[in-house]
């Protein structure tokens, strides 16, 4: 259990350094990612195109990251806090102009062979809009 934990946390600190290449080796190469409110992406090209998307409209950091282990390890919950900026705007969504939101969300996890398998995201959305709205 402890390894999935750590292979987790990696993933995450990776995103919180804006490391692609070292969340994308996290992955497994045909990882399945449910994005929240849309479409089932799968294989690491597919997530690092997603990547690219975020990275050009987002900045984000996760913050008071808790990891939730099943006790066999195969699937791990994560809660946490995004603290992000709204940069550029990203299609179908409201005009950017460098609105900061923060915004509670969770992901599963699904780890065999000592890669992820499955992410899976959540948050309010509707949240979101209302803050980016707000600011």
């Amino acid at each position: 259990m402890s390894d999935s934990v750590q292979l987790i946390q990696r993933y995450y600190d990776a995103f919180n350094r804006g490391d692609w290449d070292a969340m994308l080796d996290c992955l497994d190469p045909e990882v399945a990612h449910d994005m929240n409110q849309g479409p089932r992406e799968t294989g690491r090209d597919a997530f690092r195109q997603f990547l690219a998307r975020m990275d050009r409209s987002y900045v984000e950091r996760l913050e008071d990251v808790v990891l939730m282990p099943t006790a066999d390890g195969q699937r791990i919950a994560a809660e946490y806090v995004v603290h992000g900026e709204y940069r550029i705007t990203d299609e179908g969504l409201p005009t950017a102009k460098g609105q900061r939101y923060v915004l509670p969300g969770g992901a599963f996890f699904e780890v065999a062979n000592g890669r992820i398998t499955r992410v899976t995201n959540y948050y309010n959305l509707e949240e979101w809009l209302r803050q980016v709205a707000q600011a």
